[in-house]
């Protein structure tokens, strides 16, 4: 900084510094932005990154989504529900994954085109003037104190524009330099993440060597071209393994895997793209919107957060694409994080509540890097008689139902649930006990006869959800206030058809909403706790803290007062 004129701006004292406009800082600002506080975003990129790179959510992310109010927005341009298929060069296919069961309340299989994502999620924030987005300003250094964290940035000196890392623009004479005074500063700044290099932190796992060429693709005409590719698809070809993805609104991925000796320059020239898609598209009928040779990692820090500074996205994990659960990964963190920082700034906990923000999200996000690699080695065998073997290993597991099914509904994909003893919530009983993990996302019906997704009532905070019971019942009042300070809501939720009768009006709590389960989701989980009269704690994030009777209740709260 020696030899640098700081512009001091004291307005720009806020909440948290966001580094980076990608999909995890995006979620992120939506998440602190919708509760109120100051948020500064810096992006050191000018304008919009145009192309995608990320193509596929869940069910867990459209349900953080639905907790941004972006859900039906977002979907809107999505695909859903689309098989992905494991095929042969000939098109025959090997097996499926077809999840057509909604557990969180939303699809399984949603494939969306980033730039429409990124845009819509952007464009939204200027509902919140409490979040400020600095276009082509780059963080170039940060230091903390005991409170603190003081962000140094300035005008992007070098702009990308593409990921081509030789597509540059160097700025001449901006040296603007200013800082802004934050409580935290989360790095969401990708995986050359200027923050966690500041840091010193280090990423432990693997770099794979094996290239592979991208071709994103534009259909000229929506009525040719892809009418035969349906379906997202992993040609096992091992002479030529390939990518094969679908997209919305006439774009189309293919990503076609390098054999030794080709070169980056001979993949990318347009005589080879055109003979690469002319196995499967008339090139003719698709305007190319990008090609890139690339390689992947596998790697996860070793360090998520210093004091004030935390990491979350690509520059805390980076995985291979072949589950689509990099920006996915990247959302969860912000979902897990957003609510926690929340709740500090607000005073509602202390700051070691941020310490589960890495405990939680470390093992989850590098089961899914595993799962990748898995599904990578799977999809990308070159000797034919492995690949044969593979095939014959699957067609036995799918020859049994309960595998089959098991395959399609994607059993093999980690399931939301942190590793016992690191989360926050109380212990689990036994192994199939709820703390821990993501509660499911019921239908339920109202006293009006609507119907709606169950967290569309919860709200911000935490929820008390009682199965045929009142939840607030032998409740102390202190503890009562307590959860209503937290921004509680109190659900009865009766099994669909059996809320109680009368010729006579009941007395109501005012305090509790009651509703029904329709599909009898939330029903069934609630009944596997073994509780007579279960209570399930949800926190924000609708992780399950607790489920117990209406007698440990108190007890209950008791313990999430001092782990807050």
């Amino acid at each position: 900084m020696t030899g640098q004129k700081i512009k001091k701006t004291t307005s720009q004292n806020v909440d948290v510094v966001i580094a980076g406009l990608g999909p995890t800082g995006l979620v992120l600002a939506h998440i602190l932005g919708k509760r109120g506080h100051q948020i500064v975003v810096l992006e050191r990129e000018p304008v919009f990154y145009g192309n995608a790179r990320a193509v596929y959510t869940d069910d867990e992310c459209m349900r953080i989504f639905q907790s941004i109010d972006m859900a039906e927005e977002l979907q809107k341009d999505m695909l859903l529900d689309t098989p992905v298929q494991l095929v042969r060069p000939d098109g025959t296919v090997i097996a499926q994954y077809k999840p057509l069961k909604r557990p969180f309340g939303w699809s399984v299989v949603n494939f969306y085109y980033q730039p429409y994502l990124e845009t819509s999620l952007t464009n939204a924030l200027a509902k919140y003037p409490n979040v400020k987005i600095l276009r082509g300003r780059e963080l170039i250094n940060f230091s903390q104190d005991a409170d603190s964290v003081t962000v140094i940035h300035q005008a992007t000196q070098i702009y990308r524009f593409s990921d081509e890392s030789d597509v540059k623009t160097e700025v001449q004479g901006n040296n603007d330099v200013q800082q802004i005074i934050a409580r935290y500063l989360v790095g969401a700044d990708g995986g050359r993440s200027t923050v966690r290099a500041k840091l010193g932190i280090e990423m432990s796992g693997k770099n794979f060597p094996e290239p592979w060429l991208v071709v994103d693709l534009k259909q000229k005409d929506r009525n040719k071209g892809l009418r035969h590719l349906p379906y997202f698809n992993f040609v096992v070809d091992p002479d030529l393994p390939v990518v094969s993805c679908v997209q919305p609104d006439g774009f189309h991925r293919f990503e076609f895997m390098l054999k030794k000796g080709q070169t980056k320059e001979y993949m990318e020239q347009p005589e080879t793209v055109r003979m690469l898609l002319s196995k499967f598209v008339n090139p003719d009928d698709f305007e190319v919107k990008r090609k890139l040779v690339y390689t992947f990692n596998a790697l996860v820090a070793n360090q998520w957060r210093d004091k004030h500074v935390l990491l979350a996205g690509d520059a805390a994990h980076m995985t291979p694409q072949f589950m689509g659960q990099g920006a996915s990964s990247g959302i969860r963190d912000a979902g897990n994080l957003g609510w926690k920082l929340s709740a500090v700034l607000n005073g509602q906990a202390g700051d070691k509540l941020l310490d589960s923000y890495e405990s939680e999200r470390h093992d989850h996000a590098k089961a899914m890097i595993q799962g990748s690699v898995l599904l990578k080695d799977l999809v990308s065998m070159t000797n034919p008689v492995i690949g044969k073997i593979r095939d014959g290993v699957i067609k036995g597991v799918l020859s049994t139902p309960k595998l089959k099914e098991w395959g399609q509904e994607g059993g093999f994909k980690p399931k939301p649930v942190y590793t016992k003893g690191q989360y926050f919530g109380l212990a689990r009983q036994h192994r199939s006990s709820p703390e821990g993990s993501l509660a499911p996302q019921p239908i339920v019906r109202g006293f009006d006869g609507k119907q709606t997704l169950l967290d569309s009532l919860l709200g911000n905070g935490y929820a008390l959800i009682g199965l045929s019971v009142d939840p607030t019942q032998g409740m102390s009042e202190t503890f009562k206030q307590f959860l209503e300070q937290l921004g509680c809501q109190f659900i009865t939720l009766y099994p669909y058809a059996e809320r109680p009768q009368a010729h006579t009006a009941r007395n109501l709590n005012p305090d509790v909403l009651e509703v029904e389960d329709i599909e009898g989701n939330m029903v069934n989980w609630l009944r596997k706790s073994g509780q007579d009269k279960p209570i399930a704690l949800l926190r924000p994030d609708r992780f399950t803290f607790a489920v117990s009777g209406q007698v440990e209740i108190n007890a209950v709260i008791q313990q999430l007062q001092q782990q807050l």
